[in-house]
């Protein structure tokens, strides 16, 4: 097959199978799969109404969806419990920010939407991909990326992913008929200082046919690498099919494509993310049945970074499945959202290499809570450059008690927003209130609203583990939880965190928690932490920051080893009300999943830790949204169906503020 890519037209690339080298790994091939540079379209006006919204990733529910050819995608898991932890302390909230040296808007759904001349979806969640160094800050969300300096300043215009990875546009309203790009997902990056290369992944996932929304099944990881330490040159492209049915040699995991039939089919490589050590490049997946019912377990990925780093023609990838009989895991468990660490100092070289990652167990719980995480090590990754496989141990670390969240509130949540907004007034959430308007609605469905919508909170997801670090010797994780400020009443939302020692054998893994508490505020929900930690060991949580009296907005808080979190820091509060689709039950189901971004990010230069986290930047009043042209842009800050943003903040280690 072949694909125009940018000013080149490239091959496809094949795998080819070697010999499974261990118990619980498989090695194959990936070829180089040709080049790309980043290319900024203009933001178009192609606003039609038409194909708003993919509806091959309707759903998300861990189920699936029962439509052949339709599948939803950042599956939950945990059937809808929402447990609590443990009793949290308050943390104030300051506002002094000396230690921030630049903050700014990032990313937002117009961006998304109006990309590449208009030819996009409308989409939740962002999900956050941030990397920086070399004086560049990348940003990627779903389904687009840009380039920054450290102050800020936009370096290129939006790129959409599917021209940036050499495939058609997400979708062609002008084409007659309309046609449809491939299906591109979860992007995450990262900045390598040994090789100073810029390394970007995301999931795509190929259409059946490219006039249908429907999906082929077929999924892959496609793996972008840098050639110069500037992220505005050109790159080469790795794409590395995990659908897991034994074919474009993949392993036959055995996913469920109709179970009342006890049929087999494609896999999902869901939810990538990317970590790496001296010797390596890790990528992980969630791996669920694509078209039926079933969770298989996490996918760890390991590949040479040198070799990608030199623009190898083919390099050997080492996989390995956590839901494998054969791996015997002490918890029983498979692994859910294993998570690679970053290494922003020195890695663990002793041995021959050790890449650490974390995950977390309460999803598998009837209860919803649990008191225990996973450490997973591969050891000896010095093997990836001798093209062997590197060996995967785990073992259960007991922690603090920790659970699935509730969903976030924001200021009028649950009802119409009248007299609700902070300091008194009426909150604008214009998507919603024309949903409820009979002559606006059929703006947005074509028909009249059957529902009362109401103001909606924001999904806290489940509480999986969230970027990891491994700094002097330890792993540094969080994720998000329930939390009790009396130790009876719940439905806050608060941060765990763990700070774990490891040690590692030829045949074993464990680990100590030397630090671990909460993060959390009565006044308020705390939602999708992200740890950032530099090479001398100085940390902070970032995460979004929501409640009755907050709009979203961007914080953090301070960490260290010896005396754990410090205050609340608010950077950028939030303007307005979450009012995406996902929150109505007209355009996503009764009872809707409004959803939020499933991930922060943060990266590492030097002293200095870039952050970024979905916030509200924006708001504007019915009828400026019913007057804007395109309809429900607000003077270019939002979409109709949507009006995320995120926000990048710059924080100097060197500061002490506290």
């Amino acid at each position: 097959m072949k694909l125009n890519f940018g000013f080149r037209t490239i091959a496809f690339s094949l795998l080819f199978c070697l010999p499974t080298l261990t118990a619980h790994s498989q090695s194959r091939l990936i070829a180089s799969g040709g080049t790309t540079t980043p290319q900024a379209a203009s933001l178009g006006s192609n606003a039609n109404g038409q194909f708003e919204i993919d509806t091959a990733l309707g759903g998300d529910h861990d189920a699936g969806n029962k439509a052949v050819g339709f599948t939803s995608l950042n599956r939950k898991m945990g059937e809808g419990r929402h447990g609590h932890g443990d009793r949290a302390e308050d943390r104030r909230e300051r506002e002094d920010h000396d230690a921030v040296k630049a903050n700014f808007d990032g990313l937002n759904f117009h961006d998304q939407r109006f990309a590449n001349n208009g030819n996009q979806f409308s989409v939740e969640p962002p999900d956050q991909g941030l990397c920086a160094g070399n004086g560049f800050v990348l940003e990627s969300v779903n389904d687009v990326l840009r380039i920054f300096d450290t102050k800020g300043n936009p370096l290129i215009g939006v790129v959409d992913l599917n021209t940036f990875y050499g495939y058609p546009a997400e979708i062609n309203r002008t084409a007659h008929p309309i046609t449809f790009g491939p299906e591109i997902t979860d992007p995450s990056c990262y900045f390598d200082g040994d090789t100073q290369r810029w390394f970007h992944v995301v999931l795509t996932l190929d259409r059946a046919v490219p006039t249908s929304q429907a999906l082929s099944g077929k999924n892959h990881l496609d793996l972008a690498v840098s050639k110069t330490p500037n992220p505005l040159g050109e790159w080469t492209i790795y794409r590395i099919p995990v659908q897991d049915d034994g074919t474009d040699g993949t392993p036959n995991h055995g996913c469920i494509l109709d179970p009342k039939k006890g049929t087999t089919g494609p896999c999902l490589g869901d939810f990538p993310h990317l970590g790496a050590d001296s010797n390596g490049i890790y990528l992980t997946t969630n791996e669920f049945s694509l078209f039926g019912p079933g969770f298989i377990g996490a996918q760890i990925y390991a590949i040479s970074k040198d070799a990608l780093a030199a623009k190898a023609a083919s390099i050997p990838i080492f996989q390995y499945n956590t839901g494998d009989v054969n791996f015997l895991s002490p918890t029983g468990l498979p692994g859910f959202a294993v998570i690679p660490a970053i290494s922003p100092g020195t890695s663990e070289d002793e041995g021959g290499g050790t890449e650490y990652f974390l995950s977390s167990t309460a999803v598998f719980t009837d209860t919803g809570v649990d008191s225990q995480v996973q450490l997973w090590a591969l050891t000896d990754t010095d093997n990836l450059s001798r093209k062997k496989a590197p060996i995967l141990l785990n073992n259960a670390v007991a922690t603090e008690r920790y659970s699935d969240p509730s969903p976030g509130r924001q200021p009028g949540v649950g009802t119409n927003g009248v007299g609700k907004k902070p300091g008194g007034g009426n909150i604008d959430w214009p998507q919603g209130q024309c949903l409820n308007d009979p002559t606006c609605a059929p703006l947005l469905i074509g028909v009249a609203d059957p529902f009362t919508e109401v103001i909606s909170p924001l999904d806290g997801n489940d509480s999986r583990m969230s970027q990891v670090y491994f700094v002097d010797g330890k792993v540094w994780g969080s994720l998000g939880t329930g939390v009790s400020f009396d130790g009876t009443t719940f439905g806050s939302d608060g941060i765990a965190y763990f700070i774990i020692k490891p040690k590692t054998t030829d045949a074993a893994v464990s680990g100590k928690v030397l630090k671990q508490g909460y993060v959390a505020t009565p006044k308020a929900d705390i939602t999708y932490p992200t740890f950032g930690v530099t090479g001398e060991g100085k940390a902070i949580l970032s995460f979004t920051l929501t409640g009755l009296n907050d709009f979203p907005s961007l914080a953090y808080v301070k960490l260290n080893q010896a005396h754990g979190a410090g205050d609340i820091h608010i950077v950028a509060h939030g303007v307005g009300a979450q009012d995406g689709f996902s929150g109505y039950k007209a355009q996503a189901g009764d009872p809707p999943r409004p959803r939020w971004g499933d991930y922060g990010a943060t990266a590492i230069v030097g002293s200095e830790i870039f952050a970024a986290q979905e916030y509200i930047g924006q708001s504007c009043s019915l009828t400026e949204y019913r007057l804007s042209s395109p309809f429900g842009t607000c003077n270019s800050t939002r979409g109709a169906l949507g009006n995320w943003g995120t926000r990048v903040m710059r924080f100097s280690t060197d500061e002490d503020d506290e």
